[in-house]
């Protein structure tokens, strides 16, 4: 019997995910385990592994196509057997002549379609088997007497850029949010730097993971059944990538040194802009941290990453004038900005561990620990 390669559900939420590149071309000899074809999902890369030794007799759907979960993706076979549709299962029979009716073009005719707002089933195609160049959509476009603006670029709406798009999207539409802002004096922070030398996304980090384990409503999810206080402090660090914004997860960020979390940052930061984070290292968390400090933002307004219950912002260090008793001094100041879901929190509770996670800061307390 066939077997089939199905896109797989990677999280609760998934719908849907991207055709990467194929390892394989059909004909080629495949062994069970191993990877046949990238995935794109969830602000993760996933190469998903052939579920039987054979051959892969046919491929479904080319690379760069969105695809729904379960949608199957190739057929494998018996390197002795032959695969005939009317031998296949009504499910394989569907999927393949869903392939077949998708409109063969080539790159740049498909990037000059959408240029010029055309469906592509509306051009002749004139190459092999009736594949559409750019010649065929150019020629549609003049006798139609339309007129295309020059596009500098496109960037395609796939894989990360895509999923990303769609939660901050369903996270603004289905979130009402509300931000708090709080300055921050920065000096016992920085002192900590200099002598444990970790960064000081690190020390607010472990700051926040302790004063989520001490308010719970903020580390905490809403769904049909009420508000869930979550046990776990899992805390995500917002990445910023070529494909798209990732968040990977630091998972029990409050068992963890700022040391601890100073490698992991770097480490899952660095996985995160060579595309090989894996799904454990993308999903559960609770809690996000987003800081453009480095980029010159004082402070700025971020959208939740659903389902959590709020996000942190960390502006740019500036270093200016404050009254200490009664003594003006220079010292480095920073704004966190508190973005959190009123429908689970209310503006004092937010307020009151925005308050407890500045004094942690500006105190350094359990930092160290």
């Amino acid at each position: 019997m066939p077997t089939e390669v199905v896109m797989p559900r990677l999280s609760l939420t998934m719908k849907e995910g991207t055709v990467g590149k194929w390892y394989k071309k059909e004909g080629d000899s495949v062994a069970k385990g191993e990877p046949i074809v990238e995935v794109v999902s969830e602000k993760a890369t996933y190469d998903l592994e052939s579920p039987a030794s054979g051959v892969l007799r046919k491929i479904l759907v080319t690379e760069g196509v969105d695809v729904p979960v379960n949608e199957v993706l190739a057929i494998i076979t018996a390197p002795d057997e032959s695969f005939s549709r009317d031998e296949s299962s009504t499910r394989i029979a569907e999927s393949s002549a869903d392939a077949e009716s998708r409109v063969v073009a080539s790159p740049a005719a498909k990037r000059l379609a959408r240029e010029a707002g055309i469906e592509l089933f509306s051009v002749k195609g004139t190459g092999h088997e009736g594949r559409i160049s750019e010649e065929d959509v150019q020629r549609f476009i003049e006798k139609s007497g339309q007129t295309v603006m020059r596009v500098k670029g496109v960037i395609p709406l796939t894989g990360l850029r895509k999923t990303s798009a769609q939660r901050v999207s369903e996270s603004f539409r289905t979130a009402p949010h509300s931000t708090i802002m709080m300055e921050v004096n920065c000096s016992t922070a920085e002192s900590l730097r200099k002598k444990i030398h970790v960064s000081y996304t690190a020390i607010i980090l472990r700051a926040v993971a302790m004063a989520l384990s001490e308010h719970p409503i903020v580390n905490s999810t809403l769904d049909a059944d009420g508000i869930k206080l979550l046990e776990d402090v899992n805390v995500g660090v917002a990445v910023a990538t070529e494909n798209g914004l990732v968040v990977p997860v630091i998972r029990d960020a409050g068992k963890k040194s700022p040391q601890e979390i100073d490698a992991a940052i770097g480490e899952l930061s660095q996985k995160a802009k060579e595309e090989k984070l894996v799904k454990e290292e993308v999903t559960g968390g609770t809690f996000t941290v987003t800081n453009l400090g480095m980029y010159g933002v004082d402070f700025f307004t971020p959208i939740i990453n659903p389902p959590e219950a709020a996000i942190l912002g960390i502006g740019k260090l500036v270093r200016k004038p404050i009254v200490i008793e009664s003594k003006i001094e220079i010292q480095p100041m920073l704004m966190l900005s508190l973005s959190y879901d009123h429908r689970i929190v209310d503006g004092v509770p937010a307020a009151d561990f925005l308050n407890d996670l500045k004094v942690k800061i500006e105190n350094g307390i359990g930092i160290e620990a």
